[in-house]
């Protein structure tokens, strides 16, 4: 990322924290170049930037001044701490850089936007899809690619298409995504788990399925998994690419969190995989914000042509506006910008979420166990002592304005299940990270009673 985008991030931070009061002078360019140890045209780049987004001021022969952010002044339960939706932060969506974006996409594009586009993905996008790919190690040609509606109609499809296979049987993780859960059943679309733990998954067991049930893909989260927040290790995703080759079944890598990978040595699956048996997505709505819809699948070229026409028929194409804006998003450094910014935010709520749980992991009376993680995402969860009722306990808290969320609807329904809480950082405010486990912890001690 460019030297003064992470300066732009550095003063946008403070001035939107308590640092700076609205109408406070930032310090010189001189002083601001000393602090960060960069050149006053670095300086005066970032604060250009932040002319434009309206959070700084000029004035002639005095300088910079800091312009507060209007706030709604509608209440929004302010009170609550939330440790139940996944959804990203409302308060780091990047609004006036996408809006910015949209702009100059119609601009650009014009009346090309408003027609249709093709199945496929805006072709001006794809190449720059596959570049940001191979940040991440997935090296796909542009052929490849799909840009598509979100993960869900990524596999919406790969459920509906045939595979060169021939079989039909979906195997998934559990717990795992309740949306595609849910969408198995409504179709009766023959599937079956395995279970998944903060240990891993028995993979003598998941070698057992792949050799005696006829599986067509296995649908896995390698990185950050939703609910449990887990990661498998490099010798896991070597071990199931391994399997899947031997047992000629297809494997369905959602990697909807990479951007948030903080290990530089984390690979996902895709990259291990030398038979083209991994079909990897991936979803820029969780990074940006849930309303883009927009997602990216790289798909093997035995099942291109398939998917391909099934997907012609399904959508004709996504939204080619959103594609338009998310291509220049990407180029211009901004992506890269917010992704730091996100990351940063979401790593410190993270850490401050495991350092309150080890605190009362540590007590002799504690009715949960809780693993943590070398590289925490925004997912984590407790395995709850037998006893706690988990349904109660989100109740009790809910008194106590502590949002929580069932685990239930990541199982199929006649899975056994682990009596585990989900626990996510997305929404819950740094500030008040501590106090909500600290109350939920007053409320787990006070069922005990």
């Amino acid at each position: 990322m460019h030297k003064y985008l992470q300066l732009q991030n550095e003063l946008e931070t403070l001035i939107e924290g308590n640092t700076y009061q609205d109408g406070d002078k930032l310090p010189s360019i001189r002083e601001l170049a000393t602090q960060y140890q960069c050149s006053n045209s670095t300086v005066i780049q970032a604060l250009n930037e932040l002319e434009k987004r309206h959070l700084i001021y000029s004035v002639d022969r005095s300088g910079f001044y800091v312009v507060k952010k209007q706030r709604d002044s509608e209440p929004n339960n302010c009170n609550s701490i939330d440790f139940a939706t996944s959804a990203p932060d409302p308060d780091v969506f990047p609004y006036l850089d996408f809006q910015h974006c949209i702009n100059k996409a119609i601009e650009t594009y014009r009346n090309d936007l408003f027609l249709y586009g093709t199945a496929k993905g805006l072709p001006t996008l794809i190449p720059v899809i596959a570049k940001h790919l191979a940040n991440h190690q997935v090296f796909a040609k542009p052929a490849n690619i799909f840009i598509t509606s979100g993960v869900q109609q990524a596999l919406s499809l790969l459920c509906t298409i045939p595979f060169p296979n021939g079989r039909e049987t979906v195997l998934i993780e559990q717990p795992s995504y309740h949306l595609f859960i849910d969408y198995l059943q409504m179709h009766n679309i023959p599937v079956t788990g395995i279970m998944r733990t903060a240990q891993g998954i028995d993979l003598d067991e998941l070698e057992r399925i792949f050799r005696t049930e006829k599986i067509k893909f296995f649908y896995t989260m390698p990185r950050f998994h939703s609910p449990l927040g887990t990661s498998y290790t490099r010798k896991e995703k070597q071990r199931i690419a391994e399997l899947a080759h031997r047992y000629n079944v297809y494997i369905v890598e959602d990697d909807h969190m990479a951007d948030l990978e903080h290990d530089s040595k984390a690979d996902p699956l895709f990259s291990y995989d030398r038979f083209e048996r991994t079909i990897y997505m991936k979803s820029y709505s969780k990074i940006i914000f849930p309303g883009l819809r927009l997602g990216v699948a790289v798909i093997p070229d035995a099942l291109c042509e398939s998917f391909l026409q099934f997907k012609r028929l399904r959508d004709i194409d996504s939204s080619m506006l959103s594609q338009a804006a998310l291509e220049i998003y990407l180029k211009s450094g901004m992506f890269e910008r917010h992704r730091q910014k996100i990351r940063q935010s979401y790593q410190l709520r993270s850490k401050l979420l495991t350092e309150a749980l080890l605190a009362h992991a540590a007590r002799a009376d504690a009715l949960f166990a809780f693993r943590p993680l070398p590289y925490p995402g925004i997912h984590t969860h407790l395995v709850l002592d037998p006893r706690v009722d988990a349904s109660r306990l989100i109740q009790l808290a809910k008194k106590r304005s502590i949002l929580l969320e069932a685990a239930d609807r990541h199982y199929l329904p006649l899975f056994p299940r682990e009596n585990i809480l989900k626990l996510n950082v997305s929404n819950a405010k740094a500030e008040s990270v501590e106090k909500g486990i600290d109350e939920l912890m007053a409320v787990l001690h006070a069922m005990r009673l």
